[in-house]
This record gives C-alpha cells, sequence and structure tokens, in this order.
C-alpha cells in the first residue's frame, strides 16, 4: 500500500486474519474498503494519510477500548474508520466498495 514507519501491509493482514470474526462483517468490510482506497493510485496523498491514520489506529495492539472484549471491543476501531471513509468518501469508488464486498463474502459467506 505504501511506505509508513507506523503502518505495514503485513500487519494489517495479520490483524484481519486473527480478528474477523470477533470484529464482525461490517468493521472488516470498512478496513477492507480503506485499504484498497489507499492502494488506488488515484487517491491523493492527502486521503493515503487520513485512510494509514485509521488503519494504524486498527492494527494498534492498544487502543481506547480493548479489541478482545467482546462486542464492544472494536467500536472505537469502527467509528474511527467510519470517520475516515466520510473524509475520504469520493476516494471510495464502486470498484472499491465492490473488491471489498467480494473479500467479505468470500471469508464470511462460506462459513454455512
Amino acid at each position: 500500500m505504501g511506505k509508513n514507519t507506523y503502518y505495514t501491509d503485513d500487519d494489517f493482514w495479520q490483524k484481519i486474519n486473527a480478528y474477523a470474526k470477533l470484529a464482525g462483517r461490517k468493521v472488516i468490510e470498512k478496513a477492507l474498503q480503506l485499504y484498497y482506497a489507499a492502494a488506488d493510485p488515484n487517491t491523493p496523498a492527502w486521503a493515503k494519510s487520513v485512510i494509514w491514520g485509521a488503519l494504524m489506529y486498527f492494527i494498534a495492539p492498544i487502543d481506547a477500548v480493548p479489541d478482545a472484549i467482546p462486542v464492544a471491543g472494536f467500536t472505537d476501531d469502527f467509528g474511527v474508520m467510519v470517520c475516515a471513509l466520510i473524509t475520504v468518501n469520493a476516494h471510495i469508488t464502486e470498484k472499491i466498495e465492490k473488491r471489498a464486498a467480494e473479500k467479505i463474502k468470500e471469508w464470511f459467506d462460506q462459513e454455512t
């Protein structure tokens, strides 16, 4: 996605893989939308900075509400990601939304 001292793609995917079920479909979908928007070369630098900030908060081992707490653990992460999505909304394209939705479907709909 980009070079950043505090954020790495590996950290992002480790967090997703470790906490996807606990975080839930909505949280992971928002995280993926942000991730794919930051990877898009058409997303401007200022928007990528907003996105990286939200994703850094998401992958941080310590935050306002510990992620291990069932149900409530990801409410703060979700709030940060929603604020970032509102801020960069013009750069969340239909293609990005579709890509995130496909990945979510692949992960969450295979459990039936």
